[in-house]
């Protein structure tokens, strides 16, 4: 068993209380290590050391090429330590190997695509009316309190941390208290490719003490959160004591539409990913299927037929694709939103049930689950499940799919699928959703924005947006006339 420490100013240290947490494989339920459980006095520590090495440090004055380069270098290590970083995934959050293996692979890239943008941040120059001349420059935030999920605990980590060092920010990153192993990893690589102390810091513990102290110290210029609407407001609530910046992506009930003409084997095939992948555990997860009356029951019923091959297990076995939910707590809020949806009277068409075996005793367990018959305004329809669960309602019209769609609190993605290329641009434009797919899901991109509409967010992370983040904008006026104003 690890014994692991947090990083805070360059050293590796303990809680100041003394706590600690048992971090737990959800597949098998071995403990993986034991790592501080830390509250508000060591977020204020870190919190402190970035503060210094913002204000007093070398950081913010390091050439734009210098913090290039050393993200490079990050993402060097990442990859040369990519068969370590992969098993960390899958058994600290339960994620299949492949999966595991793609977002190693992409935390890799998000590195490098922000050592190039390093040099590529851009002001202008103007003449103004009165002769003098007017420059904009962009400057960094300053402190970064960014508190990430448990879903992509890798990935996440990283789509915070490489803009906002790239942009010269000082940041404080806290993993979930149940996911933290990889971005205590990423912690030695900071430290070992030569990033200064107190740039880089990273606490582990709960939201309710650590996290907190992120959004409400007035030492932190800005918070940037991912997780769920429920604790996005409480964040976006502390922000407003000191006016932070803040940058939230959040939950969503995200939709796929399925037209008739839609490539069938291809439209079915990408409906199970965006239901199921990563065991649903993704907040951009298709999880409410919108799909036309004419072919509903023949679409339906090719998916049923279809999970039986959908394999779970951990995901460090052969042939595994679907691992287990990150904790027995969550599995118990996947499981009571089940029993709502049958109270309710969806009809349950498969799974709904923890697998049988003995290799998934120990395990966190659910079967990719789906309901038919689904009432729009039923809790399975709206609510965010967080797990392998599928709503299908079936609709008549495209402006009935349009209206269904958008019928939700939450804006984060939709999908559509149709071979007309001009519907699928048609209902894509009335969609209420950030990030939107034609003939496909899921798929994601450093060079592209990422956030949604409504309450699933505010702001953008990555492509150009996701360094526009962590950068303020100044104006600068020089006076070209050495006479005197002459106002008084």
């Amino acid at each position: 068993m690890l014994e692991k420490k947090m990083l805070i100013n360059g050293e590796w240290v303990a809680a100041k209380s003394g706590k600690t947490r048992e971090i737990i494989d959800p597949a098998s339920g071995e403990i993986l290590a034991i790592v501080p459980e830390s509250d508000s006095e060591d977020a204020k520590l870190a919190i402190a050391a970035a503060r210094k090495a913002f204000d007093q440090g070398t950081w913010r004055s390091t050439p734009a090429q210098a913090r290039g380069k050393l993200l490079f270098k990050v993402a060097q290590a990442i990859m040369d330590k990519f068969e370590m970083f992969v098993e960390l995934e899958v058994k600290d959050c339960g994620k299949p190997r492949r999966e595991a293996e793609f977002d190693v692979n992409d935390a890799a890239n998000c590195f490098e695509y922000y050592g190039g943008l390093a040099t590529k941040i851009h002001g202008h120059t103007m003449q103004t009316p009165d002769g003098s001349v007017s420059m904009i420059v962009r400057e960094p935030i300053g402190v970064c309190g960014q508190i990430v999920p448990w879903n992509y605990p890798l990935l996440m980590s990283t789509w915070k941390l490489a803009p906002a060092l790239a942009a010269g920010n000082c940041v404080i990153l806290k993993p979930s208290e149940l996911t933290p192993l990889s971005a205590l990893e990423l912690g030695k690589i900071f430290t070992e490719v030569g990033f200064p102390p107190g740039v880089v810091n990273i606490i582990t513990g709960p939201g309710a003490g650590a996290g907190e102290e992120l959004s409400t110290n007035p030492h932190v210029d800005k918070v940037a959160f991912t997780g769920g609407t429920v604790t996005g407001r409480k964040v976006m609530g502390n922000a407003t004591q000191n006016i932070k910046n803040i940058t939230l992506e959040l939950g969503g009930k995200n939709p796929i539409l399925v037209f008739e003409d839609c490539n069938f084997e291809s439209a079915v095939d990408w409906t199970l990913f965006a239901a199921f992948a990563n065991q649903g555990e993704v907040c951009s997860a298709g999880s409410r299927l919108l799909v036309q009356k004419s072919i509903h029951r023949k679409f339906v019923d090719e998916l049923v037929k279809r999970v039986p091959r959908i394999k779970l297990g951990h995901g460090l076995k052969d042939g595994v694709v679907m691992g287990p939910l990150v904790s027995s707590a969550h599995r118990d809020k996947v499981e009571s939103y089940i029993q709502i949806g049958i109270k309710e009277g969806a009809k349950l068409l498969c799974g709904g049930k923890r697998p049988s075996g003995s290799e998934y005793e120990k395990g966190n367990f659910v079967e990719p689950t789906i309901f038919d018959n689904v009432d729009p305004k039923m809790r399975i329809a709206q609510e965010e499940i967080f797990g392998p669960v599928l709503a299908v309602i079936p609709f008549e019209t495209e402006e009935e799919a349009i209206a269904l769609a958008n019928d939700t609190e939450y804006g984060l993605a939709a999908g559509v699928f149709t071979s007309n290329l001009t519907r699928g641009h048609r209902v894509i434009n009335q969609l209420r959703a950030g990030i939107t797919w034609i003939n496909n899901y899921h798929p994601t991109y450093n060079e592209m924005p990422w956030g949604g509409y409504k309450q699933s967010g505010i702001g953008r992370e990555l492509g150009l947006f996701g360094i526009e983040a962590y950068l303020e904008t100044k104006q600068i006026n020089i006076w070209m006339d050495d006479n005197p104003v002459g106002w008084y």
